[in-house]
């Protein structure tokens, strides 16, 4: 007689730490994800919509004319195109870091929609890459319509305003990847708290959003110097309004893009250890 041959494992049965990995990064798993994700904004688009339409208008009903009819000019603009671009910039930052925050978590802790997505032919930097796309796609698309109502409001921007998108693209995909790094070592609901309290808060309060930095205390203003959305919040009024020029746009530049490289070595990092070291 001779011995059962030993049982072989399937792709779709074999553990994942025994599965051979996944090709060279490739932009088309990457165009996959974002394919996903377009799938999953299809069905839920109108209550994102609503939001990124009656966010803008609340900011300028409230900080324009409220605000605004006590401050006439700040930094040599208006007080409503000063908090115009603010909160552009604060668009950008809560459409990209909350849901790469809060749908990292779920569908890693809770729905293990991770698991899943990575027994295809699918690395941690694509998913990463792909997730981050998309929430800084949408981040760029709620910058136009508040852009859009900026105008219907009576702000009169440059022609420049044009470089906007690229600007929320660049800095929505450095946000994405911030709130994916998070998401990856939170263990619970009660851990957002701490980044949007510790973290998200302070961010958009210290960044030159609606006040200028310069009557800040010391060491708060050397904060905002390192703070992301501060050089964000510049460089959007520098194309919006034409000032200031020179290689001071460079700096928040090269400070922009390498936050969002850091964000994004961190999150892979972060989601690898957490899905299969």
């Amino acid at each position: 007689m001779t011995a059962d041959p030993a049982p072989t494992h399937t792709d779709s049965t074999r553990p994942m730490w025994s599965r051979p990995a996944p090709p060279a990064f490739s932009w088309r798993t990457v165009a996959a994800v974002l394919w996903r994700e377009w799938a999953v904004f299809r069905r839920v688009w109108f209550s994102t919509a609503f939001g990124s339409i009656f966010e803008p208008l609340a900011y300028f009903i409230a900080f324009g004319f409220g605000f605004g009819a006590l401050v006439a000019e700040v930094a040599g603009l208006s007080y409503f195109d000063f908090i115009a671009t603010g909160a552009v910039a604060i668009g950008v930052l809560f459409s990209s870091i909350f849901p790469a925050l809060i749908n990292g978590y779920f569908r890693r802790k809770e729905q293990k929609l991770y698991d899943g997505l990575l027994s295809a032919p699918l690395s941690i930097p694509e998913l990463v890459t792909g997730e981050a796309t998309w929430n800084a796609l949408r981040a760029s698309a709620v910058a136009a319509v508040t852009v859009v109502v900026a105008i219907g409001f009576g702000v009169r921007p440059q022609a420049t305003v044009v470089l906007v998108p690229v600007i929320t693209v660049t800095a929505g995909f450095a946000f994405a990847a911030a709130g994916a790094a998070f998401g990856a070592v939170l263990r619970s609901t009660h851990s957002f708290d701490m980044v949007i309290v510790g973290v998200i808060v302070p961010m958009y309060i210290v960044a030159g959003t609606f006040f200028p930095i310069d009557g800040l205390p010391q060491p708060l203003a050397l904060v905002a110097l390192v703070n992301p959305l501060y050089h964000v919040v510049e460089l959007l009024r520098a194309v919006t309004f034409g000032q200031p020029s020179g290689a001071i746009l460079w700096v928040h530049v090269a400070v922009i893009v390498a936050f969002g490289v850091l964000a994004w070595l961190l999150a892979v990092r972060l989601l690898r250890r957490a899905l299969i070291d």
